[in-house]
């Protein structure tokens, strides 16, 4: 475990430390300001050189950047022209430091250098907030800046991709409990705070707990209630949540080595434990929202084996947004563990073992994506497992809510009142039509979504023009008469056949169901 330690700074020289960031434009958007957007990508890469380069001058904005984000020292004078010195001394955020390059005569000139990472994030309606964690851990894994995987064994990382992207899936719907599940820097539980009334948040690692702690308080999100343990130990004696979140430590490999991404289960045990056990902790219309890798084995369907997870009483909507196979998915989490830069023998060892453990299972890809459960106590519970690697619109919390409500109405909805209700067209949608040039006719029509998930659906005629004419004001059974009498059908066969084709066009998101 890691010796080094984390700042402990007090409520009111917290509050003096985020005004003189807030001062010195110490912000996201301060930063692409000052950056560029080619030197800010690139940091947000792990590439420092550009942000050097940009941040040769004496102005406070550059040094607070050298500090935190590129773990430079700067002279104490520099850094007290924009810091309380004494106070984030005092509280070790910074450390004193001798600057080699200052030479013996008159003698060695004092530096500061940062103790952590400290990383300016927008929150979703412009927050400025900062976020906790090692340094060099801002992204990327253990591989990061300096490090090696034994040193980094309880590392916190920072802002990733992965935690962006899970944030942005939150469902946000005001609500009174919710959990964070191996919170990290706690970027989730910050997120949270926006909308719930009590935070817990959770980790293995109290050096996480300490990191959330501090973004929170840094950030000036009231404190959120912090446990230790693995999985849903720390909370079982906790009343149910409202709402779950959990980018957990889901790599499928053989060990154990790193806390931060390495769950210690076989295969993706780890994962299938948390959605298996998540209806337990889930107040009635509740959600549990994660990140997960599951294994594609030999002879299963991975869909099949993964909805397999869900436990009694919960819908559910799973994403795969990528798969790997097994030698690119070792090679991958090899190197975040900077095992490429060290021994030849020893990465071929470790290569070799992840690869042994993957053929006992017959285990020939990963996959990665999302799982989204609802507590709806349903008898017929709504399981959807899909593969989906296109480009989506974030943030997606919304659309996750909307695809739960329209489980809900279509599985108490017969054909009958199906047809009876009014329906409107979701914003965005266009239809192409596609056919060899110079037909009279289209060979097919496509409606596609330029929003949200961005799917696209072919339709027949008969679907266009259903689709193009809801606006809320005539119910389905009503349009579908129009449309036979304008194309010389029969109404009753359109009504007969059209329910199959509608349902679909509500799963997806086509059209919205008019409340009434």
């Amino acid at each position: 475990m890691r010796t080094d330690a984390l700042p402990e700074p007090t409520p009111e020289s917290t509050r003096t430390l985020r005004e003189a960031l807030a001062a010195a434009g110490f912000t996201a958007d301060g930063l692409l300001d000052l950056l560029g957007a080619p030197a800010y990508a690139a940091l947000a890469r792990g590439e420092t050189v550009p942000a050097l380069r940009a941040t040769r001058g004496g102005e406070p904005l550059e040094t607070l950047v050298r500090l935190f984000l590129l773990q430079r020292p700067v002279s104490r004078e520099r850094a007290g022209a924009v810091l309380p010195l004494d106070e984030v001394l005092a509280d070790r955020w910074l450390e004193r430091v001798t600057d080699p390059a200052s030479g013996p005569d008159p003698g060695p000139a004092e530096h500061v250098r940062a103790t952590v990472d400290v990383r300016p994030y927008s929150g979703p309606d412009g927050e400025d907030w900062w976020v906790v964690s090692d340094l060099g851990r801002a992204v990327g894994g253990a591989g990061g800046v300096g490090a090696s995987a034994e040193s980094a064994q309880d590392v916190v990382l920072g802002v990733g991709g992965a935690s962006t992207t899970l944030a942005g899936l939150m469902v946000t719907a005001p609500v009174a409990r919710a959990l964070d599940l191996g919170t990290g820097s706690g970027i989730q539980a910050l997120h949270a705070a926006r909308f719930a009334s009590h935070v817990t948040a959770t980790d293995l690692n109290p050096r996480a707990l300490r990191c959330a702690r501090l973004t929170m308080a840094l950030s000036g999100v009231p404190e959120p209630e912090v446990r230790q343990g693995s999985l849903f130990e720390p909370v079982a004696d906790a009343e149910p949540y409202d709402l779950i979140v959990s980018n957990p430590p889901f790599v499928i490999s053989p060990g154990a080595r790193l806390t931060y991404r390495d769950g210690g289960m076989a295969g993706d045990d780890l994962c299938r434990s948390l959605v298996e056990q998540a209806a337990g902790r889930l107040a009635p219309g509740g959600y549990c929202q994660l990140l997960a890798n599951w294994e594609h084995r030999e002879g299963q369907d991975w869909r099949e084996r993964v909805a397999a997870w869900v436990p009694p009483g919960c819908d559910a909507w799973i994403v795969q947004r990528e798969t790997q196979d097994v030698t690119q998915y070792a090679e991958l989490w090899l190197r975040d563990a900077g095992d490429h830069r060290g021994d030849p023998a020893v990465y071929e060892e470790r290569y070799d073992a992840w690869l042994e453990e993957f053929a006992a299972r017959g285990t020939q890809a990963v996959g990665f994506g999302w799982i989204t459960l609802r507590r709806s106590g349903a008898e017929r519970p709504s399981v959807l497992a899909e593969e989906w690697p296109h480009p989506v619109e974030q943030p997606l919390g919304e659309v996750i809510r909307a695809h739960f409500a329209r489980q809900d109405f279509l599985r108490l909805t017969n054909d009958a009142a199906l047809l009876e209700h009014r329906y409107v067209l979701a914003d965005e949608v266009v239809q192409e039509e596609i056919g060899e040039p110079g037909a009279e006719d289209p060979q097919y029509v496509v409606l596609r979504q330029n929003r949200g998930m961005r799917r696209a659906m072919t339709v027949d005629t008969v679907g266009a023009g259903f689709a193009g004419v809801c606006d809320g004001t005539l119910s389905a059974g009503r349009i579908l008469e129009a449309i036979g009498e304008l194309l010389g059908e029969d109404v009753g066969e359109l009504r007969a056949r059209t329910p199959e084709s509608l349902r679909l066009l509500v799963e997806r998101g086509f059209v919205t169901p008019v409340a009434d």
